[in-house]
């Protein structure tokens, strides 16, 4: 039983399908591709409006080429402690920015607040040549805690920020999980709420290896063609990204498989949560739990042979602090995973 992530699972069988179809026969390489012609003009009617997308292959390069053009050197990224551009990317951001600095506050269940944004702002004088200067709002929908920015916090948090000019990025690697969630249009958890630049996420969410990074105004993305292709992301046979991301998007493919990933995420968090084995870290919002388990269930699990990831405790509440023994256990689900599965594994919790 293998809940360590979603990137464990393979690319849904409309994926590889598109794929395998994508493979026929010849086509123009670097991104000029009809696929990819197609998955662009398409992001432009999902969102609401004109778009500049870029397909690139990884996660990481998605974050760390749209912040490269949102911040100079001397600039600031303003994101939460958690974040996977803190604490995952191995310095990309500040690598492909050519040094930005990334501004990183606390904040329970993985989000930032208007007011601890505001306060950071404070001390980041606009300006003065002795700081960085603050150019932009990075934050991860879902987040890294598995919760959900609701529209109304995204704009406040965009808000917060307005007077001071910041650029708003979403870190969108689960943005499927946290849209099927919420019920809500692409566009009015985005640029409807202020976000300026997203991070699409395919690879979690049924696909190969595809993202798509996503300028709301498409004069913010002057740069990027140059920047993909310096870091080494404008691939050869971009068709093979540009399929992906069509299959994906057929039919709200790319929603199914978010639902399906949440469904088995709510039933574990449900059964879990109220068995007495184990409590919940935070609320179970997207296709993450977050399990606060005592060393009992940390034995049952691993005689199982349950596989999870342990998760720091910094964005814990004060009142659901940890006890002695006690560790935060992360289970993820994804497309793939089996309900056979899911409940093995809450018969294993619950003894």
């Amino acid at each position: 039983m293998n809940f360590i992530s979603d990137n464990t699972a393979g690319a849904s069988s409309r994926v590889m399908a598109a794929l395998a179809a994508a493979n026929d026969g010849p086509a123009s390489g670097y991104g000029s591709d009809d696929w990819t012609r197609r998955v662009e003009d398409r992001l432009s009617v999902l969102f609401e409006r004109e778009v500049a997308a870029f397909l690139v292959a990884t996660g990481t390069a998605a974050n760390a080429l749209a912040l490269a053009c949102l911040v100079k050197p001397w600039g600031a990224v303003i994101t939460h402690e958690d974040s996977h551009i803190v604490e995952d990317e191995c310095g990309a951001p500040e690598f492909f920015s050519n040094g930005a600095k990334l501004v990183d506050l606390p904040g329970t269940g993985g989000k930032l607040t208007p007011a601890a944004v505001t306060r950071a702002l404070g001390y980041l004088n606009e300006g003065s040549f002795h700081n960085v200067q603050a150019q932009a709002l990075s934050i991860t929908q879902a987040t890294e805690c598995g919760t959900i920015y609701t529209a109304a916090e995204v704009r406040a948090l965009a808000e917060a920020v307005a007077a001071r000019r910041l650029a708003v990025h979403m870190d969108g690697s689960r943005f499927a999980n946290a849209v099927a969630t919420l019920g809500c249009t692409p566009a009015e958890i985005t640029w409807k709420a202020g976000v300026d630049v997203l991070c699409f996420g395919g690879t979690k969410n049924g696909a190969w290896a595809v993202e798509a990074v996503i300028f709301f105004d498409p004069a913010r993305a002057e740069e990027m063609k140059w920047r993909r292709k310096r870091a080494g992301q404008t691939l050869s046979k971009g068709r093979f990204l540009g399929a992906q991301f069509e299959a994906l998007l057929a039919d709200d493919h790319w929603l199914d498989l978010a639902r399906h990933a949440n469904a088995q995420a709510r039933r574990l968090a449900e059964a879990a949560g109220s068995g007495g084995r184990s409590r919940l870290a935070w609320p179970s919002q997207a296709n993450e739990v977050f399990l606060i388990l005592p060393a009992t269930t940390q034995d049952r699990l691993a005689a199982a042979g349950v596989r999870y990831h342990a998760w720091p405790d910094r964005s814990l509440a004060s009142d659901n602090a940890l006890r002695e023994g006690e560790i935060i256990g992360r289970f993820v689900m994804s497309f793939a995973t089996d309900p056979g599965e899911v409940e093995r594994l809450i018969a294993t919790i619950a003894g």
